[in-house]
């Protein structure tokens, strides 16, 4: 069974209500109707319900919530809590309400006070318009200082990985972290092995070097985020720092790191920035024909993902079924 076929089937076991902000947008829509058809998830699309009717064009949108932040009984509550949130940060009383207006922050809102349990957006948004309310009013999970990225990865050949499953991150967020938000990125991405591809992780801080073989700021980076991460989680099976094929095959793996509990064996990449990052997990996809699932937000509080610009309707209803299955978590 393909990941994201089990993904949907755990999204289905305990069903979780995901908030869409761009109802207005067709595919938006086109998607709603699939998810709930599929049982995927309670839904609600953000918008004016004419205009969402009008683009359904006659599609059935029974048991699908259309609501209208510029017309909504929660809207006054919704922007007292944001008032109080941010006031600190200069924001007025008439600010918070005109962003409770904006149905990304309306959303935003509604997953902060439980109204609904995850959001995803991004297919008429950027990452910044739906990262930074995001970040304003849900901020980070306890514990973890940097909110960053994943992608999950499903290679034909099954003989990397777990099965050919792989979580690569961060591969959208973060550009250039340091050795703290290096650590703090691959403790999310462990979550995100087990919350959504049901392995048991096993990290690779990945380098151009492997166990001291070069020398530079840059190794010395990874090698502070491998200590630091160790530190934080002393029973993740975690190692570094890694050259791509000490982390992956297992001959090279026990040349370059014997004794390595993880090189040979890694099922999940932590690259050293995100130039290595995004470049790796497009050339997995394309030279190898790899499904990529992505990018996935893990660190923060509350789910809630992005999607591309040019998504399809199918992309936006694996994205909910992914959201989903962190919001069990």
């Amino acid at each position: 069974m393909a990941i994201i076929d089990k993904i949907k089937a755990k999204a289905k076991s305990d069903v979780k209500h995901i908030v869409l902000p761009e109802g207005e947008e067709i595919r938006n829509v086109q998607a709603a109707v699939m998810i709930r058809d599929q049982g995927l998830a309670k839904l609600t699309l953000l918008g004016n319900p004419e205009k969402v009717k009008e683009v359904a064009a006659g599609a059935d949108l029974t048991g699908i919530d259309i609501i209208d932040p510029a017309d909504s009984d929660k809207a006054p509550l919704y922007a007292a809590t944001l008032y109080d949130l941010r006031k600190a940060k200069g924001m007025t009383e008439e600010e918070a309400a005109k962003k409770v207006a904006d149905p990304m922050y309306y959303g935003i809102m509604m997953v902060k006070l439980g109204d609904a349990d995850g959001l995803v957006s991004g297919a008429i948004h950027s990452t910044g318009d739906m990262l930074r309310p995001a970040l304003q009013v849900i901020k980070s999970k306890p514990g973890i200082k940097t909110v960053s990225s994943c992608f999950l990865m499903e290679c034909p050949d099954k003989s990397y990985g777990d099965d050919g499953v792989m979580i690569f991150a961060d591969c959208a967020v973060n550009i250039e972290p340091d050795a703290e938000q290096l650590a703090n990125i691959a403790l999310g991405a462990a979550d995100s092995a087990r919350q959504l591809a049901g392995i048991e992780p096993r990290v690779a801080m990945l380098s151009f070097s492997t166990k001291g073989s070069a020398k530079h700021d840059n190794v010395t980076k990874v090698q502070e985020a491998t200590r630091i991460a160790k530190e934080m989680a002393p029973d993740l099976a975690l190692d570094g720092e890694l050259q791509l094929d000490a982390a992956l095959v297992e001959k090279v793996g026990q040349l370059k790191a014997p004794g390595s509990k993880v090189a040979g064996h890694a099922n999940t990449l932590v690259f050293p920035d995100l130039g290595a990052g995004n470049i790796g997990y497009k050339l997995v996809q394309r030279l190898a024909g790899a499904e990529a699932y992505g990018p996935i937000l893990q660190g923060i509080a509350k789910p809630c993902n992005d999607l591309s610009r040019g998504c399809s309707a199918e992309d936006i209803v694996a994205t909910v079924a992914i959201t989903a299955c962190q919001a069990q978590g």
